[in-house]
């Protein structure tokens, strides 16, 4: 067979090794990059080599560096966070000296903090925090590569989540910029930790660090810590104590001894060990450790008992100043000093809840709804020493000293006294006290003005009708004056109520407030000199500077004479008046005047000394919240007058006030000065030997019947049918859907009822249907002041007698 002139194809040894022009050229013609690669095909081609990667590697750590260092270049410390900075603010009572704190009253906080110097703190205290949270803090940069890396690593995996911060970065994060957990917001923190570590010293960072810090149990800072925990201040921390709080930094609720106790030791002796390994402590010294003991935790109640009503007054007066708002109150770190003397207010709360508790009354307590005022005020300086607003202000937040606004009773005539004193009439000046008389001017003849129980004084002159309250005395005076002038008077004296300008107003039917009249009665004590009752004393701030103290100069309201005899008549009412069975025991020179409203619906004793001025005030809260009930009678009394237990109360409490040392001393008024005309002598032993018969026992006759025709009658009238017949009408109210507001639903007992003359008739008056029901719950009660429910004019029942 003839042989094939086709050429063999190549083995697959040299088709293999075949290239093309372009593929045999030399590799250096291909470039350092070449990429993709094109003497490969397929995936090969797609893979990047060696020289790829390493151009890559080294590519990307330049621009990371370059990014670095761009950020570090652009990146700055911000402005520390404001709450970094937050400062309790305490209040305290008035201490031994003007402009002093005495104890503790309370705190405002936004955050509990109290700043400290680091300066001012033991070694140890830094050593503990650093060797539980940063071992290196004192020789480190301001971060930890490995520490990083290793939290970085450890999260990637999905373990649980691990910080990789130092102290710095922890500090540059609470201080400066809040929590972060993204790796930028790290990465930011990191690149802040360096440069503060290069501009701020050790001892700064720790210090900050330990101030900004929290520690559990509504702690901020070391400080506060350590009386949370302790019971004292960071400074007099023991080795032992500063390693339990360090202990504490990474979930202090959750570790703290209270809570976990085996944890919280377990904890604390790592951070002793950490302190061994750093040179902080040795062997010897840990080995002598024991673990602190804690005091338990007290939770924040600011306003919890009768101190919150101070509390909230203390929050108004700082914040009508306009130097602070509310959230200033709670984190500048102010110190607040009252005027709030601690002993005389525990005097008053310890009274005033005798009270309550029927200690005063033989064991009988008084209705529940009954509300104490009790309030001192210093007349040389317009200083609240003492103020009983109520029992708890959590529970009913209405201050009965200042929110209260109740009938004034007699209380009211020493206006109408000094207003007749300045206008030249004499104490000494009579008039007719028959009772009862009728008046032109006083509702146009039409209305009786009757003395208490009805009786007749004769003519008597103003310190007599002074002494025993006599109504138809002073309704002639009030007319005589003008009623518009005792009304500026009592404004002028300090009443901040709005009052009325017709006669009735000396009775006491306009409505004021106890811690009013207490300052009232104060210029009266003051000699005319009028101060405005307050409770700042001074107030520093957090540098310990004087940063507000109010005027206690006073403005001359009245003439001294004027003052010397009003205060003298008002004597009397102790002495040998209605004031006479409970105050004059306390066997020193006591100016006051008793005062109860119409239907007994508030009673009042309002004195003073010439040191204090005191005003103790009754009444008793209806079952709608909002009206006033007549006060139920309690203990030994078949009526609440203000010879009763007002009286009763300030005597236990003054008694009291008068072993205080500021107080002890028996300081005499000044002389009568006689204006107008010559003194009325001062009745002989002998002229007094027939006691007349007490407020509470005037006489009547025997027996008599409960009248018909009260129901559907108005208060007023319903009242006045009553006192015709010899009884005494005591209101309360009840909601009724058919009878009108304000009129009578029933009387109790009823119609044709026997009862010995001088007994009391309960008048259930109507307060209007129910209210329909609320979609959703009440708001809280406004701390403004609004008015009860106005009484008809005609006002004081205080008379003959003199309630």
């Amino acid at each position: 067979m003839a042989a094939s002139k086709r050429r063999a194809a190549p083995s697959r040894a040299r088709r293999s090794t075949r290239r093309t022009a372009s593929e045999s050229a030399p590799q250096e013609s291909r470039g350092f990059w070449n990429y993709p690669r094109r003497e490969h095909t397929g995936l090969h081609r797609w893979l990047p080599s060696w020289r790829v990667v390493l151009g890559t590697f080294i590519g990307g750590m330049f621009l990371v560096l370059g990014a670095g260092a761009a950020a570090f270049a652009f990146i700055d410390p911000p402005s520390p966070l404001a709450e970094a900075k937050f400062e309790t603010t305490t209040v305290y009572f008035a201490g031994d000296q003007p402009g002093q704190p005495g104890p503790v009253m309370g705190t405002f906080a936004e955050q509990r903090r109290e700043i400290v110097d680091y300066g001012t703190l033991p070694a140890h205290i830094g050593q503990a925090v650093a060797a539980g949270e940063d071992k290196t803090f004192f020789t480190n940069r301001g971060v930890s590569i490995t520490g990083m890396a290793r939290a970085f690593i450890n999260n990637i995996q999905g373990k649980p989540t691990q910080g990789g911060s130092t102290l710095t970065q922890q500090y540059v994060e609470r201080y400066y910029q809040n929590t972060t957990t993204d790796y930028l917001g790290k990465a930011k923190e990191a690149i802040l930790a360096i440069k503060i570590a290069q501009s701020e010293s050790k001892e700064e960072i720790m210090g900050r660090y330990l101030n900004t810090i929290y520690f559990g149990r509504d702690s901020y800072g070391i400080q506060a810590a350590a009386k949370s925990y302790f019971g004292k201040n960071a400074a007099e921390l023991t080795v032992s104590e500063a390693a339990m709080l360090a202990a504490l930094i990474p979930s202090p609720n959750n570790w703290d001894p209270a809570v976990a106790p085996e944890k919280s030791q377990q904890r604390w002796g790592l951070v002793l060990d950490s302190m061994v390994d750093s040179g902080w402590l040795s062997a010897e010294e840990r080995a002598a450790q024991t673990f602190p003991a804690t005091i338990p935790f007290q939770q924040s109640e600011t306003y919890r008992g009768p101190n919150g009503f101070l509390l909230e007054m203390v929050e108004n007066e700082l914040l009508a100043t306009k130097m602070w708002t509310a959230g200033e109150l709670r984190t500048r770190g102010l110190d607040i000093i009252t005027t709030i003397d601690p002993a005389v207010q525990h005097m008053a709360v310890e009274s005033a809840e005798a009270l309550r508790a029927g200690q005063l009354s033989d064991g009988e307590p008084p209705n529940e709804r009954l509300r104490v005022s009790v309030v001192s005020v210093d007349p040389a300086t317009g200083g609240i020493v003492a103020l009983y607003g109520g029992p708890d202000y959590l529970t009913d937040a209405k201050n009965t000293a200042t929110f209260d606004e109740i009938q004034a009773g007699s209380t009211f005539k020493p206006f109408t006294l000094v207003t007749a004193l300045q206008q030249g009439i004499s104490l000494s000046k009579k008039y007719d006290g028959s009772s009862p008389q009728r008046f032109p001017e006083w509702d146009g003849g039409k209305v009786d003005v009757q003395n208490y129980g009805n009786k007749g004084a004769g003519t008597i002159d103003l310190v007599e009708a002074t002494a025993d309250s006599v109504n138809t005395v002073y309704a002639a005076l009030n007319i005589e004056v003008g009623p518009e002038n005792t009304a500026k008077t009592a404004e002028a004296a300090g009443i901040t109520t709005p009052l009325t300008t017709v006669p009735s107003n000396v009775l006491g039917s306009d409505h004021v407030r106890p811690l009013d009249m207490a300052g009232a009665y104060a210029t009266f004590a003051a000699q005319g000199v009028r101060r405005t009752p307050h409770i700042l004393q001074v107030v520093l701030d957090n540098d310990d500077q004087v940063a507000w103290q109010p005027d206690t100069t006073g403005t001359n309201a009245f003439p001294a004479d004027v003052m010397a005899d009003a205060t003298y008549a008002m004597t009397q009412v102790v002495e040998r008046g209605s004031g006479k069975a409970q105050i004059n025991k306390l066997d020193r020179p006591i100016a006051g005047k008793t005062g109860t409203s119409s239907f007994n619906k508030s009673a009042w004793f309002v004195g003073y000394v010439p040191q204090l001025a005191t005003a103790v005030a009754l009444s008793q809260q209806g079952q709608d919240g909002k009206s006033l009930d007549s006060i139920k009678e309690w203990g030994d009394y078949r009526e609440i007058t203000g010879s009763s237990y007002p009286a009763v109360l300030w005597a236990d409490y003054m008694g009291k006030v008068f072993t205080h040392p500021k107080y002890q001393e028996v300081q005499d008024f000044p002389a009568r000065a006689n204006i107008g005309g010559k003194a009325t002598p001062t009745p002989t032993q002998t002229e007094t030997a027939t006691p007349e018969p007490t407020p509470e026992e005037p006489a009547q006759p025997a027996d008599v019947q409960v009248p018909g025709g009260l129901v559907n009658r108005t208060e007023a009238d319903a009242s006045g049918v009553l006192q015709g017949a010899g009884l005494v009408a005591a209101v309360v109210t009840e909601q009724s859907q058919t009878v009108p507001k304000g009129r009578v639903i029933r009387a109790e007992p009823g119609e044709g009822a026997t009862l010995p003359a001088g007994s009391t008739v309960t008048l259930v008056v109507s307060s209007g249907p129910p209210p329909p029901p609320q979609p959703s719950p009440t708001p809280a009660p406004s701390t403004s002041p609004s008015a009860p429910p106005v009484e008809p004019p005609g006002g004081g029942e205080d008379a003959g007698g003199g309630a």
